[in-house]
């Protein structure tokens, strides 16, 4: 979280922050459980430790977008979790393995300046034609935008632009030793289309591939292939001394075992250890010895160690008869028999039907072949894929284990491939985005907005007439939404793809007809609607809204969509556009429902001066009163004029009622994008669903703090959203739907019905026409607060559920 001295005015971000990450991370690298864990924490931990050397030596500029001062600002920097950098570029770093197959052929492996040559090698007449030849025939891969400037600088100069050429590569070749500028070669094209997919066929084979064996089953196989049969030997041996019938249980009338009040076995047949062949000493030491050299070698099941177990107890008897019969006292023989005769009680005699019957059904139960296995075989077959596509059928992939198959891995043929294996090649099927969250495999608007921008680039591709140029913007584009966010102060914007200087080249080129103009715009109203019908509940994510923006702008629409802020660095100020959003917003929802619910002033809203952002002073003591008329309007809202200046839960109020004053999107994807009409049918089932979402959120138990203050957070915007919904339903629709509510929450436990009731009261006082003044029987639904939570009063602590 930021913090200042009384002598700067300038904001911090806080070290304890990364190291708490450091001590969480290398918590796991030495107690996880699974090794490949425990590397990947240890690696994290390595980078969160620059991160903290960053920041107690002011290395960093943290909160600027060039927070390396030897770096450009379009370098794409490493960011781990909270927008902090590590000091390392991705496009830098060591020589990765295509680049050492360059090096190789121009003989620069030796070189103590590997990169600068390399870069310099793609200028000369033989790197030259290798770029236009990966320009030609598209086989090239963008990891990193930096990747893609010396192929926009070929093309250029091929198509009539030397001299841009120029001007781009004395821009970037400063950075030739720290950057690469140049592709990864691949062997197929990337396929352009409005078809896309979460991930790639290689990531899903690698995933298959990483799956381990389950370590309980691996036991409970041992368990019935190696233990069972030797335990059967020691029943069996014991058996033969009995004189009379083999011990057994009569249960009683009640199906009974043992007495109910005595807790002693009711017992019959005869007793062990009475008769003894000549032999039987000897083939006794002979199973002691197998069991022995069986725990050498088979380790997994704890079994015949377990004092408490009837295995271990039965070896010792067995140990002790072997040696000497004599040695076993009364109360030894005692528990032989109950052994036994729990035994035959359970399983049957050797060799008799019931005892068969029992073995047959316990090999049942490791006949199917485990995860991992099945899981091979699926990878092996994707192995000849291409690794960065997506999957365009998953049909054959799918279809049991093959003759074939079964010689080679011993699966059984015909073995079905687990539901569980079948949603992991499922995410790497390539289709429509609505196809997508129909089969479950998007299912959050943040996994929606990782699978958009491939369809984002190829339409703002779309705009550019050279088909080469189309597939390089595209490919830079993607590599491009792949970019973390720093963590940012004063208002500061994340770079933009257009401070490329590669792209800022070829923007010029950029053909904008009314074709691409109508296509952005109807894509961002279908992606928009797609997100309200199928997460009616959430707020767009911010990853998602930077494709909003992207279609916006092609689309030539100046519409100020709103991020989410962070309450941990929120600094009393906000851009210009979220008093644009508040304005259009107190418009459109003026006299509805949702302005009534949070008291909304809409002709004072719309009465707001639009002011940009200017520079303030900050110090640990004291905030410095906003300028900015929407923040102040804000802060008086939230009621939270005091308080101490890096308060969280006091930023996240005034955060929220931001949120409120400009619907957070909701107004402009209703009434600017003009979706209200295409969403009328669905609005009512929306609203339920946030209900119903809300409800099952909110009953979630957690010990966590952290954990239910999120929940509070994510619950609130589910009930925002389905007010604002409600109020583009007709009156009496809207009253329906509260009485609905009422119903379903009453199919509710007691308690939440108990907590939850003043929420829907406020609700329903609203609706009917009268003000609502938050008293305790009547409540506004809100997020953010700095005392305890109204929802979280009367919460019972998790040991009493």
């Amino acid at each position: 979280m930021p913090q200042n001295d009384s002598t700067s005015s300038a904001p911090r971000a806080n070290p304890g922050y990364a190291a708490f990450q450091i001590a969480r991370a290398l918590t796991t690298s030495e107690q996880h459980g699974d090794a490949a864990t425990r590397e990947r924490a240890h690696a994290k931990a390595e980078k969160w430790m620059v991160v903290l050397e960053g920041l107690l030596s002011g290395q960093f500029a943290v909160g600027s977008r060039q927070p390396m001062a030897d770096a450009p600002v379009w370098a794409t920097p490493e960011v781990v979790t909270g927008g902090f950098v590590t000091g390392q570029l991705l496009a830098g770093g060591p020589l990765r393995p295509h680049e050492k197959e360059i090096a190789s052929r121009i003989r620069a492996e030796a070189a103590d300046d590997k990169r600068q040559k390399l870069n310099a090698w793609f200028l000369s007449d033989a790197g030259f034609s290798e770029l236009t030849e990966r320009l030609s025939s598209g086989r090239y891969d963008i990891d990193v935008p930096e990747e893609a400037a010396l192929l926009v600088a070929a093309w250029m100069a091929q198509n009539g632009a030397a001299d841009e050429a120029r001007e781009l590569v004395e821009v970037i070749a400063p950075h030739f030793a720290l950057l690469r500028f140049y592709p990864k070669p691949a062997e197929r094209t990337m396929p352009q289309g409005a078809r896309i997919f979460l991930e790639s066929v290689g990531t899903v084979i690698s995933r298959l591939r990483s799956i381990q064996p389950n370590p309980l089953i691996l036991a409970q196989r041992e368990a019935i292939q190696v233990w069972m049969p030797l335990y059967e030997k020691l029943v069996a041996l014991f058996l033969e001394t009995v004189r009379g019938e083999a011990p057994g249980i009569q249960p009683d009338s009640e199906g009974r075992w043992a007495s109910r009040e005595t807790g002693r076995f009711y017992l019959i047949g005869g007793w062990p250890c009475l008769n003894y062949a000549a032999d039987w000493r000897e083939r006794a030491r002979t199973v002691v010895a197998a069991i022995v050299q069986a725990r050498a070698a088979h380790k997994l099941c704890r079994r015949p160690d377990d004092a408490r177990d009837s295995f271990a107890r039965l070896l010792g008897y067995l140990r002790k008869c072997s040696d000497d019969p004599a040695s076993l006292t009364g109360r030894d023989v005692g528990m032989i028999r109950l052994i036994l005769a729990r035994h035959v009680a359970s399983r049957g005699l050797p060799g008799s039907p019931q005892h068969e019957t029992a073995s047959a059904r316990q090999l049942s139960q490791i006949v199917k072949p485990m995860l991992h296995q099945v899981a091979g075989i699926v990878a092996q077959r994707m192995g000849n894929l291409p690794a960065d596509v997506g999957l365009d059928d998953n049909t054959v992939i799918l279809q049991p284990v093959s003759a074939h198959e079964a010689d080679t891995t011993g699966v059984a043929v015909g073995t079905e491939v687990p539901v569980s294996i079948a949603g992991k090649v499922e995410r790497c099927l390539c289709d429509t985005s609505d196809v997508l969250i129909e089969r479950g495999i998007v299912t959050s608007g943040e996994t929606l907005a990782r699978v958009i921008p491939q369809f984002t680039a190829s339409l703002r591709a779309s705009a550019f007439g050279h088909p080469q140029l189309r597939a390089l913007y595209a490919a830079t584009y993607r590599a491009f939404r792949r970019r973390r966010s720093l963590l940012l102060f004063n208002l500061e914007k994340q770079v933009q793809i257009e401070e490329l200087p590669w792209v800022a080249a070829i923007e010029r080129r950029r053909q904008q007809d009314l074709t691409s103009r109508d296509l952005s715009r109807q894509t961002l109203k279908d992606v928009a609607a797609l997100t309200l019908r199928a997460f009616p509940q959430a707020i767009i994510p911010n990853k998602l809204l930077q494709e909003f923006r992207a279609l916006s702008k092609g689309g030539e629409l100046s519409l100020p969509f709103v991020e989410e802020l962070a309450a941990d660095i929120f600094m009393d100020d906000f851009s210009p556009k979220f008093t644009q959003a508040a304005k259009q917003a107190a418009a459109f929802v003026e006299g509805t429902l949702y302005a009534r619910y949070f008291g909304l002033d809409c002709a004072a809203v719309m009465r707001l001066p639009e002011t940009k952002p200017g520079p303030r002073r900050w110090s640990f003591f004291q905030r410095e009163a906003p300028a900015n008329p929407f923040a102040a309007l804000c802060i008086q809202r939230a009621a939270a004029a005091e308080g101490k200046p890096w308060d969280v839960a006091r930023n996240g109020m005034v955060i929220e009622q931001s949120q409120i004053l400009t619907t957070h999107n909701l107004a402009l994807i209703f009434g600017a994008l003009g979706l209200e009409a295409d969403l009328q049918p669905e609005l009512r089932d929306m609203a339920e669903r946030c209900f119903r979402w809300l409800c099952r959120r909110l009953q979630v138990r957690s010990d966590k703090w952290h954990a239910k203050l999120i929940m509070l957070k994510q619950t609130a915007y589910a009930w925002r959203q389905m007010i604002f919904i409600l109020s583009r339903l007709p009156h009496e629709e809207a009253g329906q739907f509260i009485v609905w509510a009422e119903d379903h929450l009453r199919e509710q436990s007691a308690d939440f019905h108990a907590r939850f009731i003043p929420a829907l009261r406020g609700l329903a006082l609203v609706h009917g026409g009268s003000p609502l003044d938050d008293t305790g029987d009547v409540r506004r639904f809100l997020g953010w607060t700095q005392a305890r939570h109204w929802l979280l009063d009367d919460e019972p602590p998790k040991a009493a559920q």
